[in-house]
């Protein structure tokens, strides 16, 4: 039996307290295949009263108690895995080798670092006569996105169940039933009642209703820069604590000393994945104003190998963009490109050749963007690549740095050191060299408006523990 129009809440799943149908569209075709409950704040509370309730038998429960509960978490996800993986596929229109390959893995990876992470983690240490303790922050809610839904929601949960926290989630409302999924996977790996509760809805009401509980005490949010703003608006007549992961507009400095040929093509390849719909992308492709015409063919060839289509055939690894509105803001925005006067190398608006209805954008790329410009300086969240030719050094990372947003900067250079010195003088929360892999054990989160606090491995345990100082106390 279905459970996308149930909320789960003390352990079990249970009916909104007012129905409210929110229907859930699959991208690749614009039609609705399932529906959702929307919830109320009457639902939020009855939510936050059974994390609350949970809190102060959870909070005092062992390390060993709760990285035996992180394994079975772990264990029953890969158990699911491949239903996981259709479910991100359907609801956000990944591809389905890379719903399977990134969207499902990256969600098991980091319960699998945060187990490892619990197993070393000091809790408590002495400081002279000072006993200092790292306890739970208390009742956590959650709100989470659409674009990378498991990688979003296990950053958050891990590390809470990890401290000892309880919580409330609310995935987002475009590509929920990953959410639910993962609820069940809660559910089946024993996880206390109360501990882990779910209220679907939209994020005025839903988002809303927990931002501003007095009995949250904390808000993990990741989302736009404005929605941020308004929960950490919500949140600040209850002085809880905000951690945010919010919008992005990453640049990518290729030196150069750097190998234009892999550089380029991975830069494309990096905006391109999950269709531009990444927060860290780096969609601001710096270049030599010498490489300028070298490096527009480049990636007028990269784009190429894009093949857009349905995310469910193996022909095409471009898939659509979740929404209509998302769509929209596309076009718009590549339509202001054109019109600003940047050069079209290819793609551009409308639907791709072939496709009458998805919300597939065409891969596209502009070349000659000057800082001015809209694409230059907003969050396009698609598949859309500006190359902006500098004049030295200096001009590359000033160029880099101007930007509202600070949550990652890309580096490309033959001279590893050369690199780590522009590195140094980024203003953003992780710096990548010469495209690495991922690294799940590093820290995650921005500068300036891309938000505060860290995501991630032992950094993302610290932001749900709050830091107790036993003054006087003798250590056996």
């Amino acid at each position: 039996m279905s459970n996308n129009k149930k909320f789960y809440i003390d352990g079990a799943w249970v009916d909104p307290l007012a129905p409210n149908a929110i229907d859930v569209i699959d991208p690749s075709t614009e039609e609705v295949y399932t529906q959702i409950s929307g919830g109320s704040a009457a639902d939020v509370n009855r939510a936050v009263q059974a994390a609350r309730k949970a809190f102060p038998s959870f909070s005092r429960t062992t390390v060993a108690e709760r990285l035996q509960l992180l394994e079975a978490v772990a264990a029953e996800y890969e158990r699911r895995y491949e239903d996981i993986a259709a479910a991100v596929s359907q609801e956000m229109g990944a591809p389905l080798s890379f719903a399977r390959n990134a969207q499902a893995w990256i969600g098991l990876a980091h319960l699998k670092e945060m187990a490892k992470v619990l197993k070393s983690f000091e809790f408590k240490s002495m400081r002279g006569t000072t006993l200092i303790v790292k306890e739970a922050i208390g009742v956590v809610g959650m709100i989470t996105p659409w674009n990378w839904p498991l990688n979003q929601i296990t950053c958050k949960v891990g590390p809470a169940l990890a401290a000892g926290c309880t919580m409330v989630l609310k995935p987002s409302e475009i590509a929920p039933i990953s959410g639910i999924l993962f609820a069940e996977v809660m559910h089946a790996a024993g996880v206390p009642k109360g501990v882990f509760n779910l209220v679907n809805g939209e994020g005025a009401t839903v988002g809303g209703a927990l931002s501003s509980h007095p009995e949250v005490d904390m808000m993990s949010f990741t989302g736009s820069t404005r929605a941020g703003v308004l929960v950490a608006k919500a949140a600040a007549d209850t002085v809880k604590r905000v951690h945010q992961e919010l919008g992005g507009k990453s640049p990518n400095i290729l030196l150069p000393d750097a190998d234009f040929s892999k550089a380029v093509p991975a830069g494309i390849a990096h905006v391109f994945a999950n269709s531009g719909q990444s927060c860290n992308a780096p969609t601001r492709m710096l270049v030599p104003q010498e490489r300028h015409a070298e490096v527009v063919e480049l990636a007028r060839t990269a784009a190429g190998n894009f093949i857009v289509g349905d995310p469910r055939s193996e022909n095409s690894n471009l898939g659509p963009v979740v929404s209509k509105l998302q769509f929209d803001k596309i076009q718009n925005l590549i339509q202001s490109g054109i019109e600003e006067g940047a050069e079209l190398v290819t793609g551009g608006p409308g639907l791709p050749e072939g496709l009458s209805k998805g919300y597939y954008v065409r891969p596209t790329v502009f070349a000659n963007v000057k800082p001015d410009m809209r694409i230059a300086k907003e969050e396009i969240f698609g598949p859309v690549v500006s190359i902006m030719p500098y004049d030295g050094e200096e001009a590359a990372i000033q160029e880099a740095n101007n930007t509202v947003y600070g949550l990652a900067a890309y580096i490309q250079s033959g001279d590893r050191k050369r690199a780590q010195e522009v590195a140094s003088q980024m203003r953003a929360g992780t710096v990548y060299i010469n495209t690495p892999a991922t690294d799940i054990a590093a820290p995650f989160g921005g500068y300036k408006q891309s938000g505060n606090g860290r995501e991630w491995s032992v950094w993302g345990l610290e932001e749900f523990l709050e830091i107790k100082g036993i003054v006087g106390f003798e250590a056996a």
